[in-house]
């Protein structure tokens, strides 16, 4: 199972128009065609310019990019959180992802109306956090109140839980999430099964117009301040543009690109955002027939990596023979990074690197 990121904002953003262009323009990929688990769930390949290099000089039958699922949630509305609108679905659908890609508009257009009837990205951006907050502030009060009872008849642990969820409470009646919180590992450990959505690591996609595409706009200064606060990051896109990238054939798509000065496509923005909030690097695997990408959070140890391509190896895992994506391109084949003695042997402990290229021995 890949990482997956839930695509939310106010209705008429610009959502399904950035959630269809990023998951069509990558529809023809034959080793992970776009697949549509239900109408609103998007699979997509990682384009990663160091595979396409690993397969030139290895020549595999197969290459296989590791992937990133978008799922398209429903516009929310005020009081989601009190489930108006589609509001418990809305929330529900959040709890289920790995990070949030939160749209906000700044594009002006007549036959898109917005449902507040005026363009302002920050009203817009806290309208969402403050259901989110309001969601969240629920599920802390509830686990409050359970614990309060509990610690008077039974377990003393529990009253120690609770300067944690009185802690983030408190961030959260002032209005801020609780990814703005510095927490401890064993802080985010205890609060893991509250599935808090403001804990969510965030990615602010402003949707701007055509024409803004080369301008450096002054407009979204405020929504970049407001994220740094909150330890979320903020890229701009423009949804219209990316929808007529996805329907041109893909090798005239970077040519399109260059002619309107843009230095990367709205995917490869979003993903390279997106690794960088989860913290996720990128391994490669040359055995068999194919040349395969793997994405795995940093600070992975090598058995348990293993594990992410099949459940025996990391069982029956022996040790990992690794090299380094550089010297491959430098020296042009695995037989010479042998030769020099770059094939370093190590063991179950080892934390796999961005850009290892490794093969797995096990016993099963």
């Amino acid at each position: 199972m890949g990482f997956n990121c839930g695509i939310v904002g106010l209705p008429n953003v610009g959502k399904s128009t950035i959630f269809n262009a990023i998951t069509a323009a990558h529809a023809e990929v034959a080793s992970y065609p776009f697949c549509t688990i239900n109408p609103n769930v998007g699979i997509v390949k990682v384009p990663d310019k160091r595979l396409d290099k690993i397969a030139e000089i290895i020549k595999p039958e197969k290459v296989v990019h590791t992937t990133m699922e978008f799922v398209d949630i429903a516009g929310l509305v005020r009081g989601a959180s009190k489930g108006e609108g589609l509001g418990n679905q809305f929330l529900g659908n959040i709890r289920n992802v790995d990070a949030i890609i939160h749209v906000l508009r700044t594009f002006k257009e007549e036959d898109v109306a917005h449902v507040d009837g005026s363009i302002d990205p920050i009203r817009d951006m806290e309208v969402v956090n403050t259901e989110l907050i309001l969601a969240d502030l629920e599920t802390v009060e509830k686990r409050i109140e359970k614990n309060e009872r509990l610690s008077k008849i039974a377990d003393k642990k529990l009253a120690e839980n609770l300067k944690l969820y009185h802690k983030v409470k408190d961030s959260l009646d002032s209005g801020l999430p609780v990814r703005a919180l510095k927490l401890n590992p064993d802080e985010l450990e205890h609060l893991k099964d509250l599935f808090l959505l403001t804990q969510k690591s965030t990615l602010y996609v402003i949707n701007i117009d055509e024409n803004d595409v080369k301008i450096k706009t002054d407009s979204i200064a405020g929504i970049k301040e407001k994220a740094k606060s909150e330890g979320a990051i903020v890229i701009t896109i423009c949804g219209k543009l990316e929808a007529e990238i996805a329907l041109l054939p893909i090798e005239e798509r970077e040519e399109f690109l260059k002619g309107m000065g843009i230095e990367e496509s709205g995917l490869e923005k979003i993903i390279k955002a997106g690794y960088e909030l989860l913290d996720l690097i990128t391994f490669f695997t040359t055995q068999g027939p194919e040349v395969r990408a793997w994405t795995i959070k940093r600070g992975t140890h090598a058995q348990k990596a293993a594990g992410k391509i099949h459940s025996d190896m990391e069982k029956g895992f022996i040790k990992a023979e690794i090299y380094r994506y550089e010297d491959l391109i430098r020296l042009g084949s695995e037989h010479e990074i042998k030769e020099k003695g770059l094939l370093k042997i190590e063991g179950k402990e080892y934390l796999i690197k961005d850009g290892d290229v490794v093969h797995f021995k096990f016993n099963v």
